[in-house]
């Protein structure tokens, strides 16, 4: 099994605000809108897209100051909360990936029974006395992890036939592929870790921050990260992908601190070096 840190929702480049942790502790990433020449029939806009009781629009137009409001199109992807949308028949979580990110994901090997792991820049909201939603006064800029999805299987886009009809809407449901390089990474129905016993589906939202979630190290930048002591590259233990410079690497204790790649979206760890990883995925389902 391979574990696949995945950077998504609104980043410096794309949305240029963090996505929120709300009044208790709900995490909520915001898709990156979508690019105009990429908007086609079923392409979802904010305003449509739900998290429980709120609106992704009114969060995104609030937090960027109505710079991206209810009625912009979003790139809903990775798509994995069943009750964000209306769903089709069959609906399951599905992530899509093109370009460098996709080549990168083939060359490891990335395929069934590998675990994407998806983090994005989050920071904590309030609501402002004329009801809009603000960042939280001196609250730390945090990379969180805020859901999952294990591969059952990777279906090339452009294929002939096409892909499933419940994927209709999806951002890389289109005829031309994005690029050479584009697949859509379908969830298993049941998340099935090696040597741990558990009930979860193949994917999803955790839904509430907990500090299990947490990647960045308490009081640091956000991409400087706080791991277990195990993830640290060894000789014959080939760690994360982008990561093997050493000097990234600085032992803490029980711990680890990560300087994290500027390039890259996807970070992938072969499991087979690291037997502690199972169980180390299952704690984010803990609490």
């Amino acid at each position: 099994m391979k574990i696949i840190l995945s950077r998504k929702g609104f980043d410096s480049s794309f949305g240029g605000v963090a996505s929120p942790i709300l009044p208790g502790d709900e995490i909520v990433s915001l898709p990156i809108p979508e690019r105009p020449a990429a908007v086609m029939p079923g392409t979802r806009t904010y305003g449509q897209i739900r998290t429980g009781a709120w609106s992704v629009g009114q969060l995104a137009s609030d937090l960027t100051g109505g710079r991206i409001g209810p009625d912009h199109f979003a790139h809903l992807d990775p798509d994995l909360n069943p009750a964000s949308v209306r769903r089709a028949r069959g609906w399951r979580p599905a992530f899509g990936q093109t370009g460098a990110a996709e080549t990168h994901l083939q060359n490891q090997g990335v395929g069934p029974g590998d675990v994407f792991l998806f983090f994005g820049w989050f920071r904590e909201v309030e609501r402002s006395a004329a009801g809009r939603w603000r960042y939280r006064a001196n609250a730390p800029d945090r990379h969180v992890f805020f859901g999952w999805l294990q591969v059952a299987e990777r279906l090339p886009v452009g294929t002939p036939g096409g892909l499933p009809k419940w994927l209709r809407g999806h951002p890389h449901d289109k005829a031309i592929p994005y690029g050479r390089a584009d697949s859509v990474y379908v969830a298993a129905e049941r998340l099935r870790l090696p040597g741990v016993a558990g009930e979860w589906p193949g994917g999803g939202v955790f839904g509430k921050y907990r500090p299990a979630l947490r990647l960045t190290a308490e009081g640091r930048t956000r991409s400087r990260w706080r791991l277990p002591a195990w993830f640290h590259p060894a000789e014959g233990r080939p760690g994360l992908s982008y990561h093997g410079n050493p000097r990234a690497w600085t032992p803490d204790d029980e711990h680890v601190l990560l300087d994290t790649a500027k390039q890259g979206q996807e970070f992938v760890l072969d499991t087979r070096h690291f037997p502690e990883a199972a169980a180390w995925v299952a704690g984010l389902f803990a609490e």
